[in-house]
Parts: structure tokens; sequence; C-alpha cells
């Protein structure tokens, strides 16, 4: 398990862009389950919507791709590396994620050839599916 200092000794993002509180359990370079936790303080609830607060699909997704890259960093190969989007597809989302929820973030590398590799990412809020998509990334310098 790793907390919040340890993530952030991992990956560059950083408040209001880190959206990865702790590491649940990883398999480095494969596996990852994390969690992000969603509070009424997020900025963005400000305006998406301020009557119905929803967390932004695009954050959502953000936060399964930082997760993978947590998986990805930690190992030796690709440590300092910077994780960039490089795709997004079959992105579907099931459940409206609102303050109060959990995120479980759950992302399997599934191929890497190079500094290129893709991952299956799902998102569930109480065993409930929220999102989900095959991310494609880039590690850069």
């Amino acid at each position: 398990m790793l907390n919040n200092d340890e993530i952030k000794a991992i990956i560059p993002h950083r408040y209001p862009m880190l959206l990865v509180d702790k590491v649940v359990d990883m398999q480095v370079g494969q596996s990852i389950h994390a969690v992000k936790n969603v509070t009424a303080n997020e900025s963005f609830f400000q305006g998406h919507f301020p009557e119905e607060q929803v967390m932004p699909g695009v954050l959502i997704i953000e936060s399964l791709a930082q997760a993978g890259a947590i998986a990805l960093l930690k190992h030796p190969d690709f440590s300092g590396k910077t994780p960039y989007f490089a795709g997004i597809d079959k992105c579907r989302f099931k459940r409206k994620v609102k303050p109060g929820d959990t995120l479980d973030l759950h992302v399997t590398i599934t191929k890497m050839k190079g500094p290129v590799g893709k991952g299956q990412a799902k998102a569930y809020v109480d065993g409930e599916l929220a999102a989900s998509a095959d991310l494609t990334f880039a590690l850069g310098a």
C-alpha cells in the first residue's frame, strides 16, 4: 500500500490534478487497485454542476490513468518518466460519481512495446461500475 506522499514521489501530478489518494494493491508494471476519495471540496464541483454535483467523466478517466501510471513508474525501467495519454478507446460511463463517493480504480497493463503501452481501466463506486476505458499511453523523458 502507498500513501499520498509515496504517490507524489512516483508521479509528477500535484494538487489540484493529483487524483489518486492511496494505493491498496499493486503488481509493479502489471496492475493496480487505487482509491480516489471524492469530496465536496473539489474545485470542479463549483461549476459541474452547482445544483447537482457530478464528477466530470474526464477526471474519472484521468484518475484511472494516474493509477496506471503509478503501477508503471514504480517499475525500475520506467522510474522518473513522464506519462502521457496517447489514446482513449471504448470509454463508457455507467453511473454518476458524487461527493462522498469512493472511486475504486483498477487498471491492468495489457501491452508494452518500448515506451508505448495499453491498459484496461475500470472505476467502481460501492462495487458498481462507474466508468471503463481502454487507455493508450506513452512514457516520455
